[in-house]
């Protein structure tokens, strides 16, 4: 631009090199930019590129912190792939999105017509308005489905396109997403992202809010609800944290205020469908569905299938239970359909499509699979199945030998083939390597039946291509994605998501059941957190006692380290580590002491621990907040960074066990100070106080169970109140020499000591009691019974009995067996507890992948 200010050249907008033949979202026909653009431009250009390197910098420090991600396929060595935003949006003027809006009103009620025929009356199909061959020999069109739908006002509840202009800077369809639309929960993300890192600009831009339509959402699954139902229950259904759009899914379910479910989650019981909850089996009215619909009922669908419920689709029979959107309805999904909507549209409609699809031709005719084969190099050839394996393939850049092969299976079943025109992408600036570059771009829009009308998103996920030039426009393949703002004359007002009660007015409080599945994974979470700080503790113990042997060597330390370091095998669970190894091993400790940190496949290790609690941690992401989230991203990415990916030494790992200890203490903080003490909370420290008491018991059975000598036993007592956090506690309650007797007291018996097993005894109990049971009040449960008798039995130990040495057996026998009967009711309690509320969750459920996933 022209009016550039010097200081801002080097973000390089007044070079920005557009393509000939191509339309670019920013310039008008006669080279000079649309005013809106125009001014975002110079607001850009005013800051300059150093200062909005570092905006784009904030923005991904924000979508880590908040977990964003995009899971890939096939990615072994980096499956969760952060979720990568350009500062520089795509903008639309209120005119132009006027007219895309009303393009996609009409498209979603022709789609919702033809759904409703195709599993209703199938006029269309007697007709011949559409060929047999199309329907029936596409996978998205599901025989069991037939005459399922439910009587309700609009069948196609959520809808969306890909969008792309041609040359002449018109509008397209590429394709059309039916079954479990993905993407609006990442726009609403990235918008909120921008918020933080241009708000000025944004505001003075005067955008359209992204969250009237997200009322809309809500109230549209609302208004499918069978009979009527006032206050539906909604769930939505996902595949698990392995699907590559799992974020999205979390995301959704918190915002929207939904629970969020698995398959193993939901039964089917008395034609109805209910959530296995802690407090019992829970109806459910409506689901937002981002599992695939043929996995969706392994009874009737697809028989492999371990994501959905046995006996859905009779459900949805019978009219108790509403699916957003319906199975089967990939079936409009199929691009072959593409070719006859604009028949459709004057069909049902009476009009012509207002937003046309890509030219495309359907091979099952034999003008049209003539025309195909006669211009082979000029076309895109797409299966009409979007299965594994099938791909769009650019034959002008085949072989004559492949060419001929594409031929041959085209003949042989041409009906599962179609051909579209080779479209190019519009361009847009995008801030690559600090400087505006044109990018090639899709942008992804998004609508949801509400009331007696369609809404449109305004605004959408707007995705452009990682390399100049290039057209392949996927989070696949690496793309990269934008924020859309849709121009309005003046600011849009603020609209809430959630009911405005009038004023003193007071609302029940709703209370989400707590799935089997979440529960577990709190319990989980809780278990490995404790592991982990355990693990820390003792190994920074051991380090120090390490250092001080090398320093001083002093014999004394150097027969405490020994017997420290097969203690810290035994605690974590790395065998054989430092158990029955030779001289030479305890002599040089370093390499086994770097591995039960470092290694990431062995069980027991730090890393390992670190990452079953962040994987348990993720499957839960609906119920963290975003500051109980950004810890949990801060304590794996910097031991990642720091430890994991980097060559370290002793010294440095010592600092590195520092900060893991804040980074758990910061999560315990913020987990004990913000959830309510309800079921969620119940299972989290449940899991902690059973695990934090087999870690301290199994501390001290490869300790101070061992006699030794009153010099060596003083060390080795130091350093178990060292590695549990108790000396200073114990120095100012007992102001003298370190004897086993007030040790034991304090880490055994100590009931006002968090650290001591009798606290975690008695809150264990406190939690049991609490949680939702059995209508029979009068009789205790397995679990109570099993934690009292753990309980009161360790109550009755007799100190003195317990330090009292054993003749001829080099341990204190007394205290061995209350220890091991302890660790073994505890271990029972775990397995009683995991039968009664986590026998609904199949774990085997996280390693299931969703294949048919909307693509990004």
């Amino acid at each position: 631009m022209s009016n550039a200010k010097p200081t801002a050249i080097d973000i390089g907008t007044q070079y920005y090199p557009t393509q000939l033949g191509i339309y670019d979202e920013m310039y008008a026909t006669d080279n000079k930019p649309f005013p809106y653009w125009e001014r975002f431009m110079a607001a850009i250009e005013a800051m300059g590129s150093e200062k909005l390197e570092l905006r784009r910098r904030e923005a991904q420090r924000l979508l880590r912190e908040n977990g964003v991600t995009y899971n890939v396929y096939g990615d072994s060595q980096n499956l969760t792939r952060p979720w990568r935003l350009d500062p520089v949006p795509l903008l639309i003027s209120s005119e132009e999105w006027s007219v895309i809006e009303a393009g996609l009103k009409q498209r979603a009620e022709l789609l919702n017509l033809i759904l409703k025929d195709i599993y209703g009356p199938q006029k269309l199909l007697k007709k011949g308005m559409l060929p047999v061959e199309l329907i029936f020999g596409h996978e998205g069109f599901l025989r069991p489905c037939v005459d399922a739908l439910q009587d309700q006002q609009r069948y196609l509840t959520i809808y969306s396109a890909n969008l792309a202009r041609d040359p002449k800077g018109r509008m397209w369809v590429l394709d059309d997403r039916t079954q479990a639309p993905s993407g609006s929960g990442y726009a609403l993300e990235n918008r909120t992202v921008m918020t933080r890192v241009l708000p000025d600009i944004l505001r003075e831009t005067k955008v359209h809010r992204l969250s009237g339509f997200f009322k809309a959402l809500r109230k549209g699954l609302a208004d499918i609800a069978p009979h009527n139902k006032e206050d539906p229950r909604i769930v939505v259904l996902t595949p698990g944290p392995l699907n590559e759009t799992y974020f999205e899914h979390a995301y959704l379910a918190a915002y929207l205020g939904f629970t969020l479910v698995q398959g193993g989650d939901l039964t089917v019981r008395d034609g109805r469908l209910w959530l296995k909850s802690l407090s019992g089996l829970q109806l459910v009215d409506v689901i937002l569905r981002r599992v695939d619909d043929s996995f969706c009922d392994p009874l009737e669908l697809r028989s492999i299938s371990q994501l959905g419920v046995a006996g859905l689709l009779e459900v949805v029979r019978r009219g108790n239970v509403a699916i957003a959107n319906p199975l089967g309805s990939s079936i409009l999904e199929n691009p072959g359909l593409m070719a006859f909507l604009p028949r459709l549209a004057r069909h049902f409609l009476n009009e012509e499509l207002k937003l046309p699809s890509v030219a495309t031709w359907w091979c099952g005719q034999r003008r049209e699979r003539d025309f195909v084969l006669q211009n082979l190099d000029r076309l895109v050839i797409k299966p009409i199945n979007r299965s594994l394996g099938n791909h769009a393939v650019f034959a002008e850049g085949l072989s004559n030998n492949e060419k001929d092969k594409l031929r041959g299976q085209i003949l042989a079943k041409p009906h599962l083939f179609i051909a579209q025109e080779q479209v190019s992408f519009s361009t847009l600036p995008a801030f690559v390597d600090h400087r505006i570059e044109p990018r090639n771009a899709v942008l992804r829009n998004f609508v949801v039946a509400s009331d007696d009308d369609y809404v449109v998103m305004p605004g959408g996920l707007t995705r452009i291509a990682l390399q100049k030039d290039n057209f392949v426009v996927s989070n696949q393949a690496g793309g990269i994605s934008k924020d859309t703002w849709v121009l309005a004359s003046e600011p849009d007002k603020p609209v809430s998501l959630w009911n405005q009660p009038k004023r003193n007015q007071l609302i029940d409080a709703v209370i989400e059941p707590l799935t089997s599945r979440a529960a577990d994974n709190l319990f989980w979470v809780g278990r490995h957190l404790e592991r982990i700080e355990t693990s820390a503790r003792l190994l920074r113990t051991v380090l120090h006692k390490l250092r001080e042997t090398l320093e001083q060597k002093d014999p004394l330390d150097n027969e405490c380290l020994k017997l420290l370091l097969p203690a810290l095998t035994q605690v974590t669970g790395t065998y054989p580590g430092f158990v029955k190894c030779d001289t030479q091993f305890l002599k040089a400790p370093e390499p086994e002491l770097l591995s039960v940190t470092k290694n990431s496949v062995r069980k027991g290790t730090l890393t390992t621990n670190i990452q079953a609690f962040v994987q348990a941690a993720f499957s839960i992401r609906d119920l963290w907040s975003q500051d109980t989230w950004r810890c949990v991203d801060n304590l794996q990415r910097r031991w990642q960074q720091r430890v994991v990916n980097h060559e370290i030494d002793i010294e440095q790992l010592q600092n590195y066990l520092d900060e893991l200890v804040t980074g758990i203490v910061a999560f315990s903080g913020l987990t004990s100070e913000s959830m309510t003490r309800e079921a969620a909370w119940l299972m989290l420290d449940s899991g902690r106080r059973l695990e934090r008491a087999l870690g301290l018991i199994a501390l001290l059975r490869a300790t101070v169970v061992f006699q030794c000598d009153d010099a060596l036993q003083n060390q080795m007592l130091e350093a178990v109140l060292v590695s549990t956090d108790s000396l200073t506690i114990y120095q100012r309650r007992y102001r003298s020499f370190i004897q086993l007797p007030m040790v034991l007291e304090l880490l055994l018996l100590d009931e006002t000591h968090p650290r001591s097993v009798a606290y975690q005894l008695n809150q264990l109990s406190a939690h049991i009691g609490a949680l939702p049971r059995s209508n029979d009040k009068n009789h205790l449960s397995e679990e109570e019974r099993l934690i009292l008798k753990v309980y009161t039995d360790l109550r009755l130990s007799n100190l003195l009995e317990l330090s009292s040495p054993s003749k001829n057996s080099g341990i204190y026998a007394n205290l061995e067996t209350v220890l091991s009967n302890t660790a073994g009711l505890l271990w029972r309690i775990a397995e009683v507890i995991a039968e009664t509320y986590f026998s609904h969750s199949q774990t085997s459920q996280l390693m299931m992948l969703n294949p048919r996933e909307d693509e990004l």
